[in-house]
C-alpha cells in the first residue's frame, strides 16, 4: 500500500498511530458494541468533479483513518463491490497519494531523517532537507501506485481492503494479516496478492535509482521490502478495527 523508506524502513503513513491503536484493540474487541444514535451512511458524498462511481457504485468509504489519514481503498460493511476499472484504480491511488495530509506528513518524516542524519550523502541544511523530502515522497508515491494501480491493473486484481467486520478479535486480526498474501481478482475470486508482494519489491528496486549510491544494495532493498510488508500488515489491522474505534468514540 505504501512504500519503504530508507532510514526507518518505512514508517508507513500512519504506522506509528496504527501501532499505538493496535495495543488497545483487544480491549476494544471485548467490550460490547453500542449502536450509534444516528447511523452514518457508509457511502460518503463525492468530491466536486469526481466520478460518482468512485464512492457510490464501488462503495469506497471517503473516511479518514484516525480522523486524519486518507483511506480511499477500503470497502466497509460489504462482502462484494463492483470491480474497479484501471482508470478508477489510478484515480483512487492518486487521491490517496496526493491528499493534502500527505505533504506535511512527509515533511515530518524528512525532518526526522535530517535530525538523525540519515543517508549522510544528502547532506544538511535546506538542500539536504529538500533531497530527503523528495526521496521520501517518491518512495511513498511509487509504492502506492505499484501496489494499488499498476500491478492491480495488469494482473486484474482488486487493490481494495474488504473489512471482515465480524467475529472475535483473533479471527479478524488473522484475516487482516492474511490479506497481505491473499486478495481478490476483479471478478471476485481469491488469488495470491501478487500486487502487494511484487509491487513493494519493485518499488524498493526503483528507489535504488535515486537514493545515494551507498544505499543501492540488494540486501538493503530486500530489507526495505520485507519490513514494508510487515508495516502494511499493521496498516491492515488498523483499517480492520477502525470502524469499531470510530463507533465507540461517536457513542461516547
Amino acid at each position: 500500500m505504501s512504500s519503504g523508506y530508507r532510514w526507518t524502513f518505512g514508517l508507513l503513513p500512519g504506522a506509528a498511530e496504527i501501532a499505538t491503536i493496535l495495543l488497545t484493540l483487544p480491549l476494544l474487541a471485548q467490550q460490547p458494541q453500542a449502536p450509534p444514535l444516528n447511523p452514518v451512511p457508509q457511502v460518503q458524498p463525492t468530491l466536486a468533479g469526481e466520478d460518482e462511481s468512485l464512492e457510490t457504485k464501488e462503495q469506497v468509504v471517503n473516511d479518514r483513518l484516525f480522523w486524519t489519514l486518507p483511506n480511499y481503498l477500503t470497502v466497509e460493511s460489504a462482502s462484494q463491490a463492483p470491480p474497479l476499472t484501471s482508470a478508477q484504480k489510478f484515480k483512487l491511488v492518486a487521491r490517496q497519494s496526493f491528499d493534502p495530509v500527505q505533504f506535511p506528513y512527509v515533511g515530518f518524516l524528512a525532518l526526522l531523517g535530517q535530525k538523525a542524519n540519515s543517508e549522510p550523502a544528502f547532506g544538511q541544511g535546506t538542500a539536504g532537507y529538500a533531497k530527503r523530502y523528495g526521496a521520501q515522497f517518491a518512495d511513498i508515491t511509487i509504492a502506492n501506485f505499484m501496489t494499488g494501480a499498476v500491478l492491480p491493473s495488469l494482473l486484474r486484481q482488486d487493490p481494495r481492503y474488504y473489512q471482515l467486520g465480524k467475529g472475535n478479535f483473533f479471527r479478524r486480526a488473522g484475516y487482516a494479516a492474511s490479506r497481505i498474501f491473499i486478495t481478490r481478482t476483479d471478478s471476485g475470486r481469491r488469488q495470491m496478492n501478487y500486487s502487494e508482494i511484487a509491487g513493494n519489491a519493485m518499488a524498493a528496486a526503483v528507489a535504488n535509482t535515486y537514493h545515494p549510491s551507498q544505499d543501492r544494495s540488494a540486501a538493503n532493498s530486500v530489507s526495505v521490502w520485507w519490513v514494508q510488508m510487515g508495516l502494511d500488515t499493521v496498516s491492515n489491522e488498523g483499517v480492520e478495527f477502525w470502524p469499531d474505534i470510530r463507533r465507540k468514540f461517536r457513542w461516547k
